[in-house]
């Protein structure tokens, strides 16, 4: 259970969506205004005005920023301005507009959606909104350079939150980015500089996913959670800790897992010794962060026990990031699969999770899963195995050179180029360099002990990845479960299948035990594919407001952060990869 703190900060995280719509209405209040006007004309230029606002956007740049350089969104902003008769959208009679304040509220508090204020002069407003209060007569030259800088922080601000701050295929990564394709104009012109609601405006160009609010809500809890002063490293034990020993950390330990929520309340009374509700909490504190939940604390639960609250944040932040690569939208609810987790979530039309299941991925050091998006297309029972060319040389070729019979052992058949079988017996030598020369290839006849299980599941890429079941089912009473050559292995393919095959209402369970385990391979094509994204976050906030957090196994984390601390000085002219436009 998550503790009464740490459900309230989550709570108000929720309705920090709504927060500033609050201070907005005071702010209205204020002036008399119970909603913004919109009947007023924006600021006319005269022509002067106007010739410095054209010298300013032909020139991209705008040294009064803190990222001075706009040539990556100059045309944009240039059509913004063409299109609105020579006026300045974001002042009326010499002073800010109701919505570019509040727009300049959201760019100060863009650390509560996981981006830095200061790359959007977040720590400069406050003092170019007093410059224009106190002037009693404000020159026209400082009224453009003012308004010319809202645009350009609105505009990276409303693409970095539309679809991040970096594109996905800079690190390889094979995800469709065609869905970035955002009317930025349209969407100042049309919609931000005469809202009603700049927040709820806003939050129409966010992704619309519920796991994507939920981490929203997650990292401003995890915000205030960094300012608590008294949550200081635990001490490290010399041995493991078990049940009934001696630790000097207990005290701070039991308050650290009240805040985290691992623990519902601290109990009465803890002392030095590790025993009752601890264990406890300390097994809840396991299972969120994918470590056996032995209830011991070893060098792994110390390890992330003392993983600093702001790091905890950053890998908020970055699951965000990546949910903007994602498409808003997708013809079907799409299947999910976590690297990281090593987990897998179906969604319904409400991208809610209606089956979950562990998996099994790509090792990590040497066949690691890629992230990519494909799509189910068919499912195959009983399936045959045709074994990579890597893996016959690494691994079944040095099994031939002991045991000429090890092929047919193992229920694997020699095929030529047309699938017709050459052998299923002894290798010769003659037959062994015809593997080598790749002139034959090796595959597993379908069957129990077959490496893809029972079913697979089709999911076209170059990658050659994909869905299926294993006999090696010990595999997933394992924390860490990265022992794959890539491809994806389910807990559960019976029940995936029957979700695949849901609209399919002749395949019922009864039908789909019968063809696993028949004796012959049945392939099944669906009339509407299904969206698969595997995916890399490791940082997820479950439906009932947990959060979990796991391991960077791939580094891919890593590559992120690197990658987002370089992004605003990228621009188009320095030949360094763009942000996405």
């Amino acid at each position: 259970m998550i503790s009464r703190r740490l459900q309230k900060l989550i709570y108000l995280g929720l309705l920090f969506l709504l927060s500033a719509g609050c201070a907005r209405n005071r702010d209205s209040q204020a002036d008399g205004r119970t909603r913004f006007s919109t009947s007023s004309r924006s600021q006319p230029l005269t022509a002067d005005g106007k010739k410095l606002l054209d010298i300013l956007i032909d020139g991209a740049a705008l040294p009064d920023l803190r990222w001075p350089n706009f040539s990556d969104y100059q045309s944009q902003i240039k059509e913004f301005y063409d299109s609105l008769d020579g006026t300045l959208p974001w002042i009326r009679q010499g002073k800010p507009t109701p919505q570019a304040r509040a727009i300049i509220r959201s760019l100060k508090n863009a650390k509560y959606k996981g981006l830095r204020p200061e790359d959007y002069d977040g720590p400069r407003w406050d003092e170019r909104l007093t410059q224009l209060a106190q002037s009693p007569t404000v020159a026209e030259s400082d009224l453009v350079r003012f308004d010319l800088a809202l645009t350009v922080c609105t505009v990276r601000y409303i693409s970095d939150v539309h679809i991040g701050r970096v594109n996905p295929r800079q690190f390889h990564f094979d995800l469709d980015i065609d869905h970035a394709q955002f009317d930025l104009v349209e969407f100042l012109r049309q919609k931000l500089v005469s809202s009603n609601d700049v927040d709820a405006t806003i939050e129409t160009a966010e992704p619309p996913f519920p796991v994507y609010h939920r981490t929203e809500a997650a990292l401003k809890a995890y915000i205030e959670l960094t300012r608590e002063d008294d949550l200081g490293p635990l001490p490290i034990p010399s041995h493991t800790v078990k049940p009934g020993d001696s630790y000097s950390g207990a005290p701070l330990l039991a308050r650290f897992l009240v805040v985290l929520g691992d623990l519902p309340a601290k109990p009465a009374y803890i002392g030095k010794r590790y025993q009752g509700v601890l264990i406890d909490g300390v097994r809840h504190f396991q299972q969120r962060h994918g470590l056996e939940a032995n209830g011991w604390i070893d060098t792994p639960t110390i390890r992330e026990l003392n993983i600093p609250l702001d790091r905890r944040v950053a890998q908020l932040e970055l699951t965000m990031e990546r949910l903007r690569w994602l498409p808003q939208e997708f013809d079907r609810p799409p299947i999910v699969v976590n690297i990281p987790e090593f987990r897998l979530h179906a969604d319904n039309e409400e991208y809610r999770w209606v089956l979950s299941m562990k998996v099994v991925v790509g090792e990590a050091y040497h066949h690691q899963t890629p992230v990519f998006a494909s799509e189910i297309r068919s499912v195959i029972f009983r399936p045959y195995w045709d074994v990579p060319s890597s893996i016959l040389l690494a691994e079944l070729i040095p099994h031939l050179q002991t045991d000429p019979s090890y092929l047919a052992e193992n229920s694997y058949e020699i095929v030529d180029n047309n699938g017709l079988v050459v052998s299923g017996g002894t290798v010769s030598t003659a037959v062994e360099a015809q593997l080598r020369w790749h002139a034959l290839r090796v595959r597993q006849k379908p069957g129990p002990g077959n490496a893809l299980g029972l079913v697979k599941f089709n999911i076209p890429s170059s990658y050659d990845v994909y869905l299926h079941g294993t006999p090696a089912t010990e595999l997933f009473s394992k924390s860490r479960r990265d022992f794959s050559h890539g491809c994806i292995r389910v807990e559960d393919p019976l029940a995936l299948a029957e979700w695949v095959l849901r609209d399919m209402p002749v395949w019922t369970e009864e039908k789909i035990r019968a063809a696993m385990n028949g004796d012959k391979t049945v392939q099944v094509s669906l009339d509407r594919p299904i969206p698969v994204l595997i995916l890399y976050s490791t940082a997820v906030v479950m439906e009932d407001g947990e959060v979990h957090f796991f391991d960077d196994i791939y580094g891919l984390d890593a590559s992120l952060e690197r990658a987002l601390d370089q992004c605003y000085p990228w621009s188009a002219g320095t030949g360094k990869p763009s942000r996405r436009q």
